[in-house]
């Protein structure tokens, strides 16, 4: 086991804590399991490429866990109403479609690698901004103003980012029908 697979199953394992300070409303300690879970994920990819430890069980684990910490984050932060559900909606229906895409192709048994686009890396940061700034509430309240923008720039990266990656989807399954026609021919 590498040390960045540790650290990927290190976030997941903080993601019960996270749900139990948050279900309590104990944001301020919230918001440090959600960044101490965001260092992993930035030491798991640096430890990763400096020490050449990527792993296939790393590259499916590290995506997983991302989408687990942050789903979790955004529904409960919803249930607390400090985002709007409208952003935990369109967060998770993301995360839905990308996993059920990535079945598709899997059960076509297509080639694909799963690789973020600049959109998805994005995505991922303004969740975590708008994650650690709405937990922050408990330390100094942020501009309203602030936050609807970061709700929007959420859901607007978001939104791309899943487009891309439909497209990306919708690319490998015509390619794969294309090569199919022309071996038939």
């Amino acid at each position: 086991m590498t040390i960045p697979n540790l650290l990927t199953i290190l976030r997941v394992l903080l993601t019960p804590l996270l749900v139990i300070l948050l279900l309590e409303k104990r944001l301020s300690e919230a918001l440090i399991v959600f960044i101490v879970a965001g260092v992993t994920d930035g030491l798991d990819g640096l430890i990763a490429r400096l020490y050449k430890q990527k792993s296939r069980l790393g590259a499916f684990l590290d995506p997983l866990a991302d989408k687990l910490l942050l789903a979790t984050t955004y529904v409960l932060l919803a249930y607390l109403n400090l985002v709007p559900t409208w952003l935990t909606v369109i967060v998770l229906s993301r995360d839905v479609l990308i996993v059920l895409g990535v079945f598709v192709l899997f059960m076509q048994d297509l080639p694909f690698e799963i690789k973020p686009s600049l959109a998805s890396k994005l995505t991922t940061c303004t969740q975590i901004i708008t994650a650690i700034v709405t937990m922050g509430t408990a330390l100094a309240s942020p501009h309203p103003l602030l936050k609807s923008i970061l709700f929007q720039a959420t859901a607007a990266f978001t939104i791309i980012s899943w487009g891309q990656y439909m497209v990306r989807g919708v690319r490998i399954i015509q390619e794969a029908g294309n090569e199919e026609k022309d071996s038939r021919q």
